[in-house]
């Protein structure tokens, strides 16, 4: 988020309190094999250390300032800080394992969809959790993702919105796919992807959602 520190409590309630629709966030396991919630697979950009998150313990990466005297958050006590419904991020095939055991044991189903850059994590979670709402994530793709997103029974696509084109989400709509662009953080984003006719857009001012009222 642009106006709180990365990833931390704090910022998820501010994302809830701007009356955001859905609080994306992302998954990484600890050593000791925790969910903890940053955007790197390092800590060295968010907080006051080095390395990467799997080199350290739960306990290691409390020790850490995540920004304002801020704490490295693990996924459960994002749960328990807000209601809003969640984006889970995951990003290889022991995170799914992971966050299928929390969802399950948390009754997660309805509120966390899990989204991911790989196919392999997508297609674990819908086999562990059949159920369970998915949508895959890319940066340079093709009309391809769209039988990629298809074959591991994805629903939505969640795309660099740099690279749209609305041939792409008019194909997208066609097979039943839900279109997100990412990242929308200016007036100039908002409207393209209204022009795109996107289904939503991921950004990191929750201000940008009050700036809709004054573009067209």
């Amino acid at each position: 988020m642009g106006v709180e520190p990365e990833n931390t409590l704090r910022s998820f309630v501010r994302a809830e309190h701007e009356g955001l629709d859905v609080i994306e966030l992302d998954l990484h396991l600890s050593k000791d094999g925790a969910l903890v919630v940053m955007h790197d697979a390092e800590v060295d950009r968010t907080t006051d250390g080095t390395g990467p998150i799997s080199d350290r313990t739960l306990a290691e990466l409390r020790e850490l300032d995540a920004g304002e005297g801020e704490r490295i958050p693990v996924f459960e006590e994002v749960v328990d800080a807000v209601r809003a419904p969640l984006q889970a991020e995951i990003k290889d095939v022991a995170a799914a394992r992971a966050l299928a055991e929390v969802m399950t044991r948390r009754n997660l189903l309805d509120r966390v969809d899990v989204i991911s850059f790989h196919d392999e994590a997508l297609a674990e979670i819908r086999t562990l959790l059949p159920e369970v709402r998915t949508a895959l994530v890319a940066s340079r793709y093709g009309l391809d993702v769209i039988d990629r997103a298809r074959t591991v029974s994805a629903g939505m696509l969640v795309l660099n919105i740099r690279r749209l084109t609305l041939e792409l989400v008019e194909r997208a709509h066609a097979a039943d796919l839900k279109v997100i662009g990412w990242t929308v953080n200016t007036p100039d984003h908002l409207k393209l992807a209204r022009g795109l006719g996107l289904d939503g857009g991921t950004t990191d001012f929750p201000e940008i959602r009050r700036a809709a009222r004054y573009t067209a």
